[in-house]
């Protein structure tokens, strides 16, 4: 009776998946990346931080024009700051590495040799990486401390972090996919979790994004 209702549902799961047609498909491209709320004295050097991402996906159709893309992510975010200030000059950059798991709802519009495609969906992830670096006249100061630094990692765990590992937030997508696969893609990734350890601010990721891939 078991290996019956086993067989059954084997049966059904490989329908399932024969019918819905699932594609895969790789995308990497370009991330200008920010933290949202900057300090007073920060917010005037503000720029974007020029990073990467590369993501595969799966592609599962769950009804006409519509489908569900889960993938795995590897994402580069953070800040940059340029400073030009008592004659000198230099940028100050938060890179952060992160893994994450983007789930979006994709809507497929047919429009000449291809379709224009339109997303929204949840992202979680976590950071292994974040670094400080200062380049030009730029440094780098903690508290407490003189001494000037162009490099510093930023702590993630133990009773000295500064700054907390897990992210998550939502992402918007707009694109065209063409008959034989290829992909252009623009995106935004709107983070809402804080990131920062201080009492009373909240920094989050914000990133916009362009790409290419390829759907197989």
């Amino acid at each position: 009776m078991n290996k019956s209702i086993g067989l059954l549902l084997a049966a059904l799961f490989f329908g399932i998946t024969a019918n819905a047609q699932i594609s895969y498909g790789l995308k990497a491209g370009v991330n200008f990346a920010t933290l949202s709320s900057p300090s007073q004295e920060s917010a005037d050097f503000q720029t974007q931080n020029l990073l990467f991402h590369v993501t595969a996906f799966g592609d599962i159709p769950i009804a006409n024009q519509w489908s569900v893309q889960p993938g795995l992510s590897l994402q580069g975010k953070g800040d940059k700051y340029r400073m030009e200030m008592n004659g000198g000059k230099g940028d100050l950059m938060i890179n952060l590495m992160s893994i994450e798991i983007p789930v979006n709802i994709v809507y497929y519009v047919p429009a000449g040799p291809g379709n224009i495609f339109i997303g929204a969906g949840p992202y979680a992830g976590l950071i292994f990486s974040a670094r400080a670096k200062a380049t030009g006249d730029a440094y780098i100061t903690t508290p407490g401390s003189d001494v000037q630094l162009k490099s510093k990692t930023i702590t993630l765990s133990g009773d000295e972090k500064e700054m907390n590992r897990f992210d998550a937030g939502a992402n918007f997508l707009l694109g065209y996919k063409l008959d034989n696969g290829l992909l252009f893609n623009a995106g935004y990734g709107l983070g809402i979790t804080k990131l920062n350890t201080s009492i009373g601010h909240h920094n989050s990721n914000r990133v916009f994004n362009i790409g290419v891939g390829y759907q197989f």
